[in-house]
């Protein structure tokens, strides 16, 4: 503004439109964000003075300044007459995904796998969600209630893509309408980031464990456990309506091929008639810096852990009590940061990265958590004598 007070012609490039766009948003929001923050730490001086200092500690301030904050980007009308002639554009009203193959038989083979896949999926996590919910002990701690959220946010992670996987291997055709796709994209990025910070939040929980364990109760407590869990799905609610507007707002006319099992934002993206650019250095810097982001905060949170534990037998048990998170963190954030934090091109091992982190790491969470962890094996074990008991009682 104040360059242009000096100049006659005001003018602005596209992209520096764009940028500045997007920087007064993001700094909007992230002062709407901290603002409510504020309000919580006057809330709890005044209401909690007592446990303010303990509460308000310097890792939960750090927490709320860097809770994801509102990025709404807003694009000018796209200009397509310097592209291609308005009388000769045909809008694409559906989609055609890849799959993996045209042949019936190997298709009726994956079916079989992959349903399989997504059963076990149902079975795991449904199977923690009852066992956190029925046990006093579980419902009660922290770090298992924040289980119970990730692993029905794994289920419904797998749910948004797999039920299309497994009905497009019975369907030679594997068309998706465009609305329908853009559904899919939305809740794939939705569930996909809050769980990326849901794990966020889990390392900070394992961190003040181990590292604060006489004020962890106090610390991580259920209110606090509560915010930081809708704080979680919050920030992936905002990224997701980023990807969603900034892919909608891309023409698409031509060809309609989906190289992936699912609508995701690489491919897409890939078949707009315009120039994606700036749409793709948005895309991965939101994308690709929030899994990278993430994925360094939970290892430096680790790293902390054992650097401040001295003894060789409290480094063993904060492996044993960390080793699971830690698998979960590779297993998810790897692959993630393969497909987002690059430029959007296309490689070989796409499909085989994404059925990693969209089927296999969803199902494979409840057991790294279960065949590690004595509590909850002994939780099933009760919930499963419980419900045998209940069922010879109905038998008599």
């Amino acid at each position: 503004m104040i360059a242009d007070l000096l100049v006659e012609r005001k003018t602005i490039s596209f992209e520096a439109c764009l940028a500045q766009i997007f920087f007064v948003h993001l700094f909007t929001g992230s002062e709407m964000v901290l603002l409510v923050s504020m309000a919580y730490d006057r809330y709890v001086a005044i209401c909690k003075p007592l446990h303010y200092m303990t509460i308000m500690s310097r890792c939960v301030c750090i927490t709320l300044v860097l809770i994801p904050c509102g990025v709404e980007v807003a694009m000018k009308e796209r200009v397509e007459s310097h592209q291609m002639d308005e009388n000769q554009t045909e809008v694409v009203r559906e989609f055609v995904l890849a799959g993996f193959s045209q042949t019936p038989s190997i298709e009726a083979g994956l079916f079989v796998l992959f349903l399989l896949f997504y059963v076990s999926t149902w079975v795991g996590n449904v199977l923690i969600m009852v066992t956190v919910a029925s046990d006093n002990y579980l419902n009660s701690s922290p770090m298992y209630f924040l289980l119970g959220n990730l692993s029905f946010l794994d289920l419904c992670y797998s749910t948004v893509t797999t039920p299309k996987l497994l009905a497009d291997f019975l369907d030679n055709e594997k068309l998706i309408p465009y609305d329908l796709c853009i559904v899919q994209l939305f809740f794939l990025h939705f569930v996909g980031a809050a769980e990326m910070f849901l794990l966020t939040v889990m390392a900070y929980d394992r961190y003040v464990a181990i590292c604060r364990p006489l004020h962890y109760t106090t610390i991580m407590s259920r209110g606090l456990c509560c915010v930081l869990v809708a704080a979680s799905w919050m920030g992936g609610f905002v990224h997701s309506t980023v990807q969603t507007i900034l892919t909608i707002r891309l023409p698409f006319c031509g060809p309609n091929q989906v190289d992936n099992f699912f609508c995701d934002v690489p491919p897409v993206i890939k078949l707009a008639c315009a120039d994606t650019f700036v749409i793709e250095l948005l895309m991965v810097s939101n994308s690709g810096l929030i899994s990278t982001s993430s994925f360094v905060v939970l290892v430096s949170s680790y790293t902390t852990i054992l650097v401040k534990i001295r003894s060789k037998e409290g480094r063993l048990k904060a492996l044993s009590t960390c080793g699971s998170h830690l698998m979960v963190v590779t297993l998810f954030f790897g692959p993630c940061i393969f497909i987002y934090a690059r430029p959007f091109s296309t490689f070989s091992v796409d499909k085989m990265v994404s059925v990693l982190y969209n089927v296999i790491t969803p199902m494979l969470n409840p057991l790294i958590y279960t065949l590690r962890n004595k509590e909850v094996k002994s939780a099933m074990r009760k919930l499963w004598d419980k419900s045998g008991l209940t069922w010879k009682k109905q038998e008599t």
